[in-house]
């Protein structure tokens, strides 16, 4: 240990550490400097967290080691398939005319089948067909204008009718209101339709309509004799 002014001294014991400042005189070995630093214990600093050290468990894990874990069994099952679905039966051509008619008649429609159809052979022939729907040129059952039902209704007695709604006017013989017939024809300009009685007609009138029997709602129908 040196001296040079304040000294230090440093003791290294097996107890611990033990750190003092002494003077630079004398009297600084026997503790009489009044500046000197008490000697600091740190053994007894450290004896607590030695203690939990000493007691702690020790944890170790060998290197093999591999981490496992149950998975669930899952098992997917297929649904049983739907009963089968059973197809309606075919609507027949005379129920399908029936719909239709309900829905796309005119508002003007009458869809009783007059009493004068009875022993008429042009009401009964055209009243086979009421819920045919209306088509532009058309001549059969799968559809027909004014004057191809006409014409297609009077063809079903052997009697052949030209076209057109005007060549059918010319081909017949006028006659009053007053002295028509159940199965005259009725004209009125562009149009043609079957006479049924009464003021009731039966016709194809326009798209989107079918053939009913409907009242006579021309202003001035003109009234053909055929024959």
């Amino acid at each position: 240990m040196g001296t040079v002014g304040r000294r230090t001294a440093v003791v290294v014991g097996t107890s611990g550490l033990v750190v003092s400042m002494l003077g630079s005189s004398a009297s600084a070995a026997t503790g009489g400097d009044a500046g000197a630093l008490p000697a600091v214990d740190t053994a007894a600093l450290t004896a607590s967290a030695r203690a939990v050290l000493n007691t702690s468990p020790v944890v170790t894990a060998p290197v093999e080691a591999a981490w496992t874990f149950d998975a669930p069994v899952v098992t997917a099952e297929t649904p049983p398939p739907p009963p089968p679905v059973r197809a309606a039966p075919a609507a027949s051509r005379s129920t399908t005319r029936a719909a239709t008619a309900t829905t796309t008649a005119p508002a003007e429609t009458n869809n009783a089948v007059p009493q004068s159809v009875s022993g008429n052979a042009v009401l009964e022939i055209a009243a086979r067909y009421v819920g045919t729907p209306y088509l532009s040129g058309g001549t059969t059952p799968d559809g027909f204008d004014c004057s191809g039902f006409t014409s297609y209704v009077y063809a079903q007695l052997g009697i052949t009718l030209p076209r057109t709604s005007s060549g059918q006017k010319a081909a017949g013989t006028i006659v009053s209101r007053a002295d028509a017939q159940p199965g005259d024809l009725i004209w009125s300009p562009g149009h043609i339709s079957i006479y049924a009685g009464g003021n009731e007609q039966i016709d194809s009138p326009r798209p989107g309509t079918t053939i009913q029997f409907r009242a006579i709602w021309q202003s001035a129908p003109v009234f053909i004799r055929i024959g």
